[in-house]
């Protein structure tokens, strides 16, 4: 594999009060002036999830990045303040707090982030200041029913086993040999590489008991139908074919019942972190809605367009 970029420029670091005063840690990277994408991170990530990504568009656009209630830099949530009005509610205050009137954003949701852009579809500032989205390895109702994680048949028992292990309260633990095998059976795909394996499991062991229990509670009872089908803009779908907690069925139903679905892609072999098992996929597909409904080039074409 070929060696990692950099490390990540500098971030503006930001933060958006939540509508119940909760502070929203939120990143900048780029610069100002850029055409905007805000990246919205699953369930016990944060915003380092999204390295690659920042890395490869924080050249020519100005990334946005925070962490999700409970999450990284953002403090855990009071009780009762774990639910999918609070995941708008946070959003909402990101795109307050980073774009001005009238500015238009693609966002990208990974998993609970996508769950979060469903969340606020129908919100006014949403629909002010997105302009188009990416749902990533992500699903709108009936994870745990449809989750591969516990090697059972469909059915009452494989949901009931589901939900209890993704609930647990138990803390994960040091990163380890064990823990790393584990993680990367039920997240991520058989032939990721180990250096990607350990990242991911760093990013999920710093994730806070309470935090990853309480949203697990949320996403055992997920019902973002209606909010899936309020998205009227452009949206593109992408998962890893060997997803096991957001298998490829969501994405499929979700791309039919989308109003405007630009696409489905679907990642051979790659598993439910797609944005670290497949940074290069997944940050082309963010190019790809910038540049058709932002007008956005990367620098390469921009170079191409001047030598021709």
């Amino acid at each position: 594999m070929s060696a990692r970029p950099g490390p990540l420029p500098a971030p503006r670091e930001l933060t958006a009060l939540s509508a119940d005063g909760s502070p929203i840690h939120v990143e900048v990277y780029g610069p100002e002036g850029a055409p905007a994408v805000v990246l919205a991170h699953g369930w016990t990530c944060s915003t380092a999830f999204w390295a690659e990504q920042i890395r490869a568009l924080a050249a020519d656009h100005r990334v946005i990045a925070y962490d999700q209630r409970g999450h990284g830099g953002s403090p855990a949530a009071a009780p009762g303040g774990y639910s999918t009005t609070a995941l708008a509610d946070d959003l909402e205050a990101v795109l307050a707090a980073t774009l001005g009137p009238g500015e238009r954003a693609v966002l990208a949701g990974h998993s609970m982030g996508g769950m979060t852009i469903m969340a606020a579809a129908a919100r006014p500032r949403f629909r002010q200041h997105a302009a188009a989205v990416l749902l990533c390895s992500t699903g709108p109702s009936r994870l745990t029913a449809e989750a591969t994680v516990v090697p059972l048949r469909p059915g009452g028992l494989r949901s009931r086993l589901t939900t209890a292990v993704l609930g647990a309260k138990a803390p994960l633990g040091p990163v380890n040999a064990v823990s790393k095998k584990v993680l990367k059976y039920a997240t991520m795909g058989p032939g990721t590489a180990p250096d990607r394996v350990e990242a991911c499991a760093r990013i999920v062991h710093a994730c806070p008991r309470g935090a990853r229990h309480g949203w697990s509670q949320v996403l055992a009872g997920l019902d973002l139908e209606a909010g899936l089908r309020e998205l009227r803009l452009p949206v593109a779908v992408l998962v890893g074919t060997a997803d096991r907690l957001t298998p490829a069925v969501h994405s499929r139903a979700m791309a039919d019942a989308l109003p405007h679905c630009t696409g489905l892609v679907q990642l051979a072999g790659m598993g439910h972190m797609t944005p670290v098992e497949a940074p290069e996929a997944v940050t082309a597909q963010i190019r790809e809605l910038t540049l058709t409904y932002l007008g956005v080039k990367s620098g390469d074409q921009e170079k191409e367009k001047e030598q021709a």
